[in-house]
């Protein structure tokens, strides 16, 4: 048994010994005995790297997306407070009052403080 396993063992580590970089550029590696043998794995192996560099593409986009998303959000945030801070500075009775003045309304301040109703 062990004879046979050195023997493959030798026989694989043959095939492999001649290989230079015409039998890659070329496609003769691929022909050999061994890869053919194996082909199921190669394609396993190269499917698996395709799968990697799309997974690391598709991580890279949601990264920017998630970057643009902040931004925006900083952005909304600051716009939020400065349109709060306008709307109370425009509800204080003193610019109402101006307001109510500048268009020329006929309304007038109420002097009783307000009350609850009760039942």
């Amino acid at each position: 048994m062990e004879n046979i396993e050195i023997e493959d063992k030798g026989q694989a580590s043959e095939e492999f010994k001649g290989t230079s970089v015409r039998d890659v550029l070329n496609g003769s590696l691929l022909t050999r005995d061994i890869i053919l043998k194996n082909i199921v794995f190669v394609i396993w192996l190269t499917f698996l790297g395709i799968v990697y560099i799309g997974n690391s593409y598709h991580a890279e986009k949601v990264a920017r997306s998630i970057i643009r998303l902040q931004r925006d959000v900083k952005e909304l945030r600051a716009e939020s407070i400065t349109t709060t801070t306008e709307l109370m500075r425009l509800n204080r009775q003193s610019r109402i009052q101006q307001m109510v003045r500048s268009n020329r309304l006929e309304l007038k301040e109420s002097t009783e403080p307000p009350y609850k109703i009760k039942k």
